[in-house]
């Protein structure tokens, strides 16, 4: 009985083994307190952790304040993707607001990410953008360009 009930978590640890899993870098992006009409551009990373192609289908917010930018284009085994956030900073207020991210992921078809923060006119002055910021921002700009000639 032992060797049966081993036998069927080992299939299952390899069926699940065998599919395309997304996993994200965070799910929740903390803007912190910013100025109004600041960038509010930023990116999250996607990773199929998987054996097969992770295709991302949709990617929803749940306003119209927000703007998210995604490839439907397959993501390879150990490979990434950005998925590309805009929110409209010009209203002030603190904002809490989630966005579906629908994949091909057998286990997680529907994932949610967040983005949260304070548009307030006191904020500090922005940090720079690192180096790898700026680099990961203009290639998506550029992915996005190019999606955006396909339409």
């Amino acid at each position: 009985m032992k060797n049966l009930f081993a036998g069927i978590a080992l299939f299952g640890t390899f069926a699940l083994a065998t599919a395309q899993t997304i996993t994200f870098d965070r799910t929740t992006y903390e803007y912190g307190t910013i100025k109004p009409n600041a960038d509010g551009t930023r990116f999250f990373t996607v990773t199929n952790t998987g054996d097969k192609p992770l295709i991302l289908s949709n990617v929803k917010p749940s306003c119209g304040c927000t703007t998210p930018e995604f490839s439907q284009d397959p993501i390879a085994p150990g490979k990434s993707a950005k998925i590309k956030v805009g929110y409209n900073t010009a209203s002030p207020g603190a904002f809490n607001k989630m966005i579906e991210v629908f994949s091909n992921d057998p286990v997680n078809s529907r994932s949610v990410i967040y983005i949260k923060g304070d548009v307030n006119a006191n904020a500090p002055e922005p940090k720079p953008l690192t180096a790898a910021e700026q680099k990961a921002k203009a290639k998506a700009d550029k992915k996005a360009a190019k999606i955006a000639a396909k339409k």
